[in-house]
């Protein structure tokens, strides 16, 4: 018991702090967004300030428990956890009624729970736990394989749920995973995803030189695929003549069908450039040979997989994604303006934090929050409260404490001794950065709208007691560090 009981002297007092920081003034600003003169006070029970104060004694509660108890227990009960976890995703999706669009709550009574917030730090225990296991290689075909699994699996239950903005927060791995060696061009090919989706979306219904059929969209996409091929033969695989000769080629290739089109008939560009990512295929497939170097193949499969994903975009947008979804993203590329209807709350958070200006409206004077024009002012778009009553100033302070926190806890997590408390440090720091930065662009209008919450800071129990078990375990395995 003394050993535990040291654990307070040992912890990180300064993420401490910043965590009771952001607790406090998020608790202050739920109760901002919905204060009514006729209620009794901050802690009126029948108020969401109230609610909100009981999440903040059970979660700093369960935050002294997991502080006593013994840090070891994290690594065994890994994947217990993760199971037990994803148990509860999969009932999730068969037994929860649906609310807002989705099946993502758990009601008993009047109690409920959203199962995917608890899934951030038991997957995050998960792919420490393996990373750190006997004999594992990250950077083997095996390897990446079993990690990419676990982070895939509740991604897809949550998916099921009609969640897909909680699925994203998934990629925060990648961070992780490019930390502990995984490749640079990792993190690299999933932000070209993000790319080639906006060039199809945003892009598709113009045409490429007017010719029927030839989306400006699938053109970029698809010559961004034939760059990013070439420049990989270059320095993935290492063969700069090879590289030279797929240069010069595409370009002789491409300038003759500029010729043909302008002096003979219109080509559709679109089909030109597959003609050519297949011919450059071809070409690496007997280099491949030649010099027996599995690179090659990664390569062309790279190719063939995000030629196969920029032609399928428009229909994962059309008809995997639910209309309002589609929607919000149109919106956000300026596609349509819709500030009446799902463009209504970005309209208004920015109306808001306009308002402000640069010193803000004070306390309680925010007339767009106190009037409710906001919806969704106290969990997704709380931000908004802070740039209207405290202004510009006011919102890059709490941009600031948040920069603070995520560094002080990468610090930490670099200063770990074992893979494992490492693996799950970095693993906390980017679900943290992800959601802020997502949370804020979208309150700003950068980022589509997919309801995620503002950590530590948004009204809710779920993603309270979520973000504050995922910090301090880690918290509690620093501390067996320093002891």
């Amino acid at each position: 018991m003394t050993a535990n009981s040291n654990v307070f002297k040992l912890v990180d007092k300064t993420t401490v702090i910043l965590y009771l920081m952001l607790v406090m003034m998020g608790w202050m600003s739920i109760y901002v967004a919905g204060y009514n003169p006729e209620q009794g006070s901050i802690f009126d029970l029948s108020c969401r300030s109230g609610m909100q104060f009981v999440w903040i004694m059970i979660s700093v509660s369960v935050a002294v428990v997991i502080l006593l108890i013994d840090s070891q227990y994290y690594n065994i009960l890994a994947y217990f956890i993760y199971a037990v976890v994803i148990l509860l995703l999969v009932i999730t999706i068969f037994a929860a009624p649906e609310i807002k669009g989705s099946r993502s709550w758990l009601v008993i009574g009047s109690f409920s729970i959203q199962p995917a917030e608890f899934a951030k730090f038991a997957t995050a225990l998960a792919v420490a736990r393996m990373m750190n296991s006997y004999g594992f290689e990250l950077n083997t075909a095996r390897g990446w394989m079993k990690v990419l699994a676990l982070i895939l699996l509740p991604m897809i239950c949550i998916v099921m749920q009609k969640e897909v903005g909680s699925a994203l927060v998934f990629v925060a791995f990648m961070i992780v995973l490019y930390r502990e060696g995984f490749p640079a061009i990792v993190p690299v090919l999933s932000l070209m995803t993000v790319i080639l989706f906006i060039l199809v979306i945003g892009l598709g219904e113009t045409l490429f030189l007017g010719v029927a059929g030839a989306s400006v969209g699938i053109f970029m996409s698809l010559l961004i695929i034939l760059v990013v091929v070439i420049v990989l033969v270059k320095f993935y695989a290492g063969n700069k003549q090879a590289a030279q000769i797929l240069w010069a080629g595409n370009l002789i290739l491409f300038a003759g069908g500029l010729l043909v089109h302008f002096i003979r008939q219109p080509i559709n560009f679109c089909h030109f450039l597959l003609v050519q990512i297949g011919l450059s295929a071809i070409f690496l497939i007997v280099v491949m040979i030649q010099k027996w170097q599995w690179k090659y193949l990664m390569i062309v499969l790279f190719a063939i997989g995000f030629t196969g994903y920029a032609l399928s975009s428009k229909y994962l947008f059309e008809d995997v994604l639910e209309k309002h979804q589609r929607t919000r993203i149109k919106v956000m590329l300026g596609m349509v303006d819709d500030p009446v209807n799902v463009g209504y709350n970005v309209n208004q958070s920015r109306i808001a934090i306009g308002s402000g200006g640069f010193t803000g409206k004070g306390f309680l004077n925010g007339t767009q929050t106190k009037l409710k024009f906001v919806p969704e002012q106290d969990t997704d778009f709380i931000f908004c409260t802070i740039g209207e009553e405290w202004g510009f100033l006011g919102s890059v302070a709490l941009i600031l404490v948040y920069m603070f926190f995520i560094l002080r806890l990468i610090s930490l997590a670099e200063k770990q001794i074992t893979l494992f408390a490492r693996v799950y440090g970095y693993g906390v720091a980017a679900f943290l950065l992800l959601h802020v930065s997502i949370n804020i662009g979208m309150t700003l209008g950068l980022m589509p709208v997919i309801g995620i919450p503002l950590p530590f800071f948004s009204y809710g129990g779920s993603s309270l007691l979520s973000f504050t078990i995922l910090l301090f375990i880690f918290l509690r395995l620093d501390a067996a560090r320093k002891r």
